[in-house]
Formats: C-alpha cells, sequence, structure tokens
C-alpha cells in the first residue's frame, strides 16, 4: 500500500462520522478512476430517499432535485434495484436498467433527474456500489461521468472493485452512525411514495393496467413487460393501446407528463 493511499483511508476512517466523510470516500476511489460527480443515497421502500453524502447538488437545478426526491426516484434504476435485493456489488446503471429505460424523458429530462439538470444529455454514465445496510435497506454509492469525457472502461471499474470492500464497510459505518431510529420513523404520512404511485390514474385504468404503466414509465419494452408480467408481447401492445386511449394521449412522453402531474398534485414536491 502505498503512504498516500494509507493516510486518505486513515482519513475516511476519522471521517466516519462527520461531514467529511464523502469527501473522504470520494478521494480515495478517485485512485481508481476519475468521476465528477457522487452521491451516498438510501433508498427506504415507500419513504424518500436520504442522501448520506452530497457530491452533485450544487451543480444542479434546485426544481430538479427537489422533483426527484418528491418521487421521480422511484424511476431510478438504482432504487428499484436496492428494493429488489439486488446483489450488493458495483453496477454499471445500464446492467440495472430496463431494456428501454434509456430512452424514457426520465433518463433524459432536465426538470426530474438532477444529473443531466445542468444540461440535457449531460450524463455519460453512471455507476454505483450496492450497499446492504442494517434495518434492511440498501444504499447506492453513485460515481457519474458527465459530458466532455468518455464512460467508465471495464478497467476502471475492476480497478474500483478493488476498493469495494473499504466502500462497503465504511458506508456500513457511517449508517450506524446517523440512523439512530428506524428508517420508516423518519417518514411522515405524506411518505407513502410507493402507495401514491400505485395510485397513479386509478380512477381511469385497472390494476392490471396501472401495473404496465409502471413499468412502461421505468423503461421497459412491450417484451420485457411481457416477460415480468406473465403474458404475450401481442397482449401488452393491446394493453398499451387501450391505456393511451382511456388517458386520451398517444405517446410515452404525455404517460410521463401525466406521472409528473400526479407528483405535483399529491403535494409529493
Amino acid at each position: 500500500m502505498l503512504p498516500e493511499e494509507s493516510r486518505q483511508i486513515a482519513v475516511l476512517i476519522d471521517g466516519l462520522s462527520t461531514p467529511g466523510f464523502g469527501a473522504a470516500l470520494d478521494a480515495m476511489l478517485r485512485r481508481a478512476a476519475a468521476f465528477d460527480l457522487s452521491g451516498v443515497f438510501v433508498f427506504p421502500y415507500d419513504a424518500r430517499p436520504l442522501l448520506l453524502h452530497d457530491g452533485y447538488t450544487r451543480h444542479v437545478a434546485p426544481q430538479a432535485w427537489a422533483a426527484y426526491l418528491g418521487g421521480a426516484y422511484l424511476l431510478d434504476p438504482f432504487y428499484v434495484a436496492c428494493n429488489n435485493r439486488h446483489p450488493a456489488g458495483l453496477w454499471r446503471m445500464r446492467d440495472l436498467a430496463p431494456d428501454d429505460f434509456f430512452d424514457t424523458q426520465f433518463s433524459t429530462s432536465r426538470e426530474v433527474h438532477p444529473c443531466v439538470s445542468t444540461q440535457s444529455g449531460s450524463l455519460v454514465e453512471e455507476v454505483g456500489f450496492l450497499v446492504p445496510l442494517e434495518g434492511g435497506v440498501t444504499a447506492t454509492y453513485s460515481l457519474m461521468r458527465v459530458k466532455g469525457h468518455l464512460g467508465f472502461s471495464d478497467r476502471e471499474l475492476d480497478n474500483l472493485r478493488a476498493y469495494e470492500p473499504i466502500v462497503q464497510a465504511a458506508i456500513r459505518a457511517s449508517w450506524r452512525q446517523v440512523a439512530k431510529r428506524p428508517v420508516h420513523a423518519q417518514a411522515g404520512r405524506d411518505d407513502l411514495m410507493e402507495e401514491a404511485f400505485e395510485k397513479l390514474c386509478a380512477e381511469r385504468l385497472t390494476l392490471q393496467q396501472r401495473n404496465i404503466v409502471r413499468l412502461i414509465l421505468r423503461g421497459h419494452s412491450n417484451g420485457s413487460i411481457g416477460q415480468s408480467m406473465g403474458i404475450s408481447e401481442g397482449t401488452v401492445r393491446i394493453h398499451r393501446k387501450n391505456i393511451y386511449k382511456r388517458l386520451a394521449i398517444s405517446s410515452q412522453a404525455e404517460l410521463f407528463r401525466i406521472f409528473i402531474d400526479h407528483l405535483n398534485q399529491h403535494n409529493l414536491y
């Protein structure tokens, strides 16, 4: 181990219970791979994300950050992975995301996606460590590169994985310092985010149609939806056509707008 690397690990250990924890973690990992933005999120089910380390909100529009915390995070592949007990480790977002995710409005919208809110399409790649925590929740330590850089190479990911035991231990230790009470005790009555998502267009759509809407918004193709729900792709197409007809829309972009309006109407942000 090099002296500078040893010093950075010592700084990280000293800062586990201080606001400097995330900066020390970033400094250590930048020895393995450069990145522009970072953040450590805890994603409890049915409650707003908790930010343990903020390495990017100063770069993004406040409205987009508020919209993300107010419910748009429900479409984030890292949130879905955390709440589906995805295996721990370092993952590319594209390996977690549904097949049509990068064609969705969420992945490119300046309105709700903090990582691209400074400039549409500016996020080149996002990778993240999934870290299971005490209390049955999972954290994501996201590392992001923005426009002007290439994505993370396989070699860089291997370099980052070499630090994974330290990352996992450090985030777990930091969580123990800040989690003085159960996650759900921190959530207010209006923090039932998944429940609000389930009620999207409840007065106009059947339960099965609403489940299809959730998968569409999260970036699943018709084929992927069919596999997930155990129905044929052709049946999904028929459901999708009927959904659009009932909602008087003709595109996924309009469906996304209904989702954002739904968040606004329920004062989720």
